[in-house]
């Protein structure tokens, strides 16, 4: 079964022909070499390319391990430039070749070579990897399949595809596993022999039991506000353990280092400014989030969060925490100060909105909760609530839009 993966081929195609490094990252088993070497070949295949203009090679592969030597691959690569024309050259686990970055960067200087590379070990996963090629590279990270990946390949009860997809994610592998014991064990496998273990060889971590258990800390925490003295506090009382706020710092930077947590800052909406040191954790796969606490902690409102985080990331926006303050007057009948938050303030270019994620809306008192940030708010952008419940998609009489998550998530349109 092919997933298309669609929105990613657009942007490798807005990208040929650009004289820079095409670095395609992403966790393990996202789906990086398959968008490679299936969907990309086929389509510069259809697109009229001569397939002998197309330089593919899976490092990995037994008979491509002579080619893992640079100078090898170099030598290898350049016998087959014959002409002046384009060739495409795909290099896939490009972090088994040593000095890959000298092979990679020595190829730039021929202008008719257009370059993608993909890497799944600890080094290449890293976030700061674009750095390694000194400004020459643009990154196409691949995400977990989104809901509208997701259901276009899911083979289950339909009824059950919405809990499936937030409780086993969206990695290609756990998607087209049969039972749910299947997708636990593999998400299991995933989180422990491959995530972790690639995190702990490459930096080194002396203690990995602490590691996992901050994780499990940072997991329990999805959706809520946090800075590296909470998760000191919590570590300390929840798993009788004691951890500064430096290794604590360190520890987070490797795990966002490994596309495992992305960070939300806080971003005070009327100052135009980022604020404080208090920021959310979100999973990039719902999947190792909930297989890390044993499928015990599975809050729908969290997870729905995730999800929509990683959707507006998906869909090429920067996302923060909204932050808007408010006067009132206390019980001692002075005036104060309090700040409300909103879920998510997106952006990009010239398409700004706020989102709220919440169950329902059935309850008076919860609506006013949700939009009484909004309220605050003087500027024009559209204000969004998404609900877990199946609503027809409307504009409430304060002009604040009502709909439900999969409605979101299935329709670009609601907000591009």
């Amino acid at each position: 079964m092919e997933i298309k993966r669609s929105r990613y081929i657009e942007r490798l195609v807005e990208q040929r022909k650009n004289g820079f490094i095409k670095v395609i990252t992403g966790l393990r088993r996202v789906g990086k070499s398959y968008i490679l070497n299936r969907i990309f070949y086929k389509y510069l295949i259809n697109e009229g390319l001569m397939n002998d203009h197309i330089i593919q090679i899976e490092l990995d592969k037994r008979e491509n391990k002579t080619l893992r030597d640079p100078d090898k691959l170099y030598e290898y690569i350049l016998s087959k430039v014959v002409d002046n024309e384009e060739y495409v050259i795909l290099l896939d686990e490009i972090q088994l070749v040593p000095e890959f970055e000298d092979i990679l960067n020595s190829l730039l200087h021929y202008d008719n070579l257009d370059i993608y590379v993909t890497g799944s070990n600890s080094k290449f996963l890293s976030s700061d990897i674009v750095t390694e090629f000194r400004g020459r590279s643009r990154e196409i990270h691949v995400l977990p399949l989104t809901w509208a990946e997701f259901i276009e390949i899911y083979q289950g009860d339909k009824s059950m595809a919405w809990q499936e997809y937030y409780t086993y994610g969206g990695l290609p592998q756990v998607v087209l596993a049969k039972s749910r014991k299947e997708k636990e064990d593999i998400l299991q496998d995933l989180y422990q022999l491959v995530y972790i273990k690639d995190i702990v060889e490459r930096n080194k971590i002396k203690n990995p039991e602490n590691l996992s258990e901050l994780i499990s800390v940072i997991a329990s925490q999805t959706g809520s506000l946090t800075n590296t003295e909470k998760l000191a506090n919590t570590f300390s009382s929840v798993k009788k353990r004691k951890m500064s706020d430096t290794t604590i710092n360190r520890y987070i930077k490797y795990l966002e280092d490994a596309f495992l947590i992305t960070a939300a800052k806080r971003y005070d909406v009327k100052g135009k400014k980022f604020i404080g040191a208090l920021r959310k954790y979100y999973f990039e796969d719902a999947g190792l989030r909930n297989v890390r606490l044993g499928f015990m902690q599975t809050e729908l409102n969290h997870l729905m969060e995730s999800i929509v985080f990683n959707e507006l990331r998906y869909r090429g926006y920067s996302v923060k925490v909204g932050v808007v303050e408010m006067n009132y007057t206390n019980d001692k009948g002075s005036r104060a100060k309090k700040q409300l938050e909103v879920d998510f303030y997106a952006t990009k270019h010239d398409n700004n909105f706020y989102i709220q994620c919440t169950l329902s809306l059935k309850d008076l008192e919860k609506r006013a909760q949700e939009e009484r940030p909004f309220l605050l708010i003087r500027d024009s952008y559209r204000k969004i609530i998404i609900v877990e419940d199946d609503v027809i998609a409307h504009n409430d009489e304060n002009g604040v839009y009502i709909v439900s998550i999969r409605d979101f998530l299935m329709k670009t349109d609601i907000i591009e």
